[in-house]
């Protein structure tokens, strides 16, 4: 398949100024040509184009004019997938869009697959796997920290250090083998320690690498964050004053969020998803019922809650029931309507994170804030780190290849078999490099490049 040319949208679909359709592959050149006439009437001119070149004209099928666009003319290898490339710029609206793409189509091109421009950038070269997957996360980043985290992955930052530990493995690999060819010569006490050290020294790097899959998966998938508590006490106001704008309604008469709302906001550079739940009540009807079940179940999948109450009346039999059922779960108490005077006794409280805000007034909000990244950022992740935060593959991939290189390390102090030595330091090798693609199997790029949107 790789030897097809493909074609797909490479812009979002819907009403727009302008819209792109990318064409990738040998016969690129020939597929536009079919379909493109400059303004004298000239067809076949986009061949004969120099690369990284503009023109102007129309896009035809049968004859008929479809499209006013700019045909860019890019060749290979200075592309994006290192195939010959062309891209029609033309008019954003529904129609001319599916139009221009239909008679690229029919000149001989196939649809794309979803990631397949990005895949094929992968096979040919171009980038390696975890550069492939830093594309997908500069698309889909929320926030400036998690942007730059994806940026500074698709320059190479983690794929150089990932490289830097599977060539100091596959040198001690290269050793223990050449030992295991000539059995007569027994490895020296100093070479012994420093093929340990050599391992040490990968197992060390790879738990710095593994201590950034937390905040690296906040970055990308965001957290989730519940607002909960009885009805009333301010929840879907809390969600309003956190948004910066009104998303839920905010009604004086109890229970008027009955379904649960999500909406993800910048915290301080975070994306944090805040569900606003139901307020937790006995059920009076179906909806309510649901309302409730819906709430329980957005509780059980969030990380961090947001337990709200109400300054300016005593804690109910309610409010301490729910702060029990609530004991040892990432938490902050939100005590709401600070711009009253306080009737909630701070001793009641459990000891958690608690913060005094006035949704009518704001007061306290950036505080709030503040508390939030504290509580689900560890701090630990410095500066030149967050240039190689992992993912959840990624965490994977290192957690077996550490495993492994422990194992050769015990082996080899224990002085048993260097081909046991050796077939750990070869998993772990290989497990290194799946990060960049080095030993992908082809589920594991269908698994990954199937995630991008088409045209991408």
């Amino acid at each position: 398949m790789t030897d097809d040319t493909i074609a797909a949208i490479s812009t979002p679909i819907g009403e727009g100024g302008l819209a792109v359709i990318r064409i990738s592959g040998a016969a690129a050149l020939a597929i536009a040509d079919r379909c493109f006439v400059a303004p004298a009437g000239k067809a076949g001119t986009l061949s004969a184009a120099p690369s990284h070149t503009l023109h102007f004209g129309h896009v035809v099928r049968d004859g008929e004019k479809i499209d006013e666009v700019l045909a860019a003319v890019m060749r290979a290898p200075r592309t994006f997938t290192r195939e010959d490339i062309v891209e029609f710029t033309c008019h954003g609206g529904i129609l001319p869009v599916k139009l221009v793409l239909d008679a690229v189509l029919a000149a001989g091109a196939r649809l794309a697959e979803p990631g397949e421009f990005t895949r094929r950038a992968f096979l040919n070269g171009r980038i390696d796997l975890a550069q492939a997957e830093a594309i997908a996360d500069v698309i889909h980043s929320r926030t400036e920290l998690a942007l730059r985290a994806a940026n500074e992955q698709l320059a190479g930052k983690l794929s150089k250090r990932i490289e830097e530990v599977r060539e100091q493995l596959m040198q001690t690999l290269a050793h223990i083998e050449a030992h295991i060819d000539f059995p007569d010569e027994d490895i020296a006490p100093d070479t012994k320690d420093q093929l340990l050290e050599r391992m040490d020294r990968g197992v060390r790097f790879m738990d710095r690498l593994l201590a950034t899959a937390n905040e690296g998966q906040i970055l990308r998938r965001g957290v989730r964050a519940a607002i909960v508590g009885r009805p009333n006490a301010g929840k879907s106001s809390l969600l309003n004053q956190l948004l910066g704008r009104d998303r839920a309604i905010v009604s004086p008469i109890p229970g008027t969020t009955r379904d649960t709302i999500e909406e993800t906001a910048n915290v301080r550079g975070l994306p944090i998803v805040f569900v606003d739940t139901a307020g937790l009540r006995e059920a009076g009807d179906q909806i309510e019922l649901e309302g409730m079940r819906r709430s329980r179940e957005s509780l059980e999948r969030a990380e961090l809650i947001l337990h709200v109450l109400d300054r300016s009346e005593p804690l109910t039999e309610a409010d301490t029931r729910h702060l029990g059922e609530l004991a040892g779960r990432k938490r902050i108490i939100v005590r709401n309507k600070a711009d009253l005077p306080a009737r909630l006794e701070a001793s009641l409280l459990p000891d958690a994170p608690v913060v005094d805000v006035s949704c009518l007034t704001g007061d306290g909000i950036e505080t709030l804030k503040d508390r939030i990244r504290e509580l689900v950022w560890s701090g630990g992740v410095g500066t030149e780190m967050l240039e190689v935060m992992i993912n959840s593959r990624h965490q994977d991939a290192l957690n077996r290849a550490r495993a492994a290189v422990v194992r050769a390390i015990d082996a080899l102090r224990s002085d048993e078999s260097l081909e046991l030595v050796a077939m750990d330091l070869r998993i772990g090798v290989n497990a290194v490099g799946e990060i960049v693609g080095k030993t992908a199997t082809d589920d594991l790029l269908d698994m990954i490049f199937s995630r991008f949107c088409i045209g991408k």
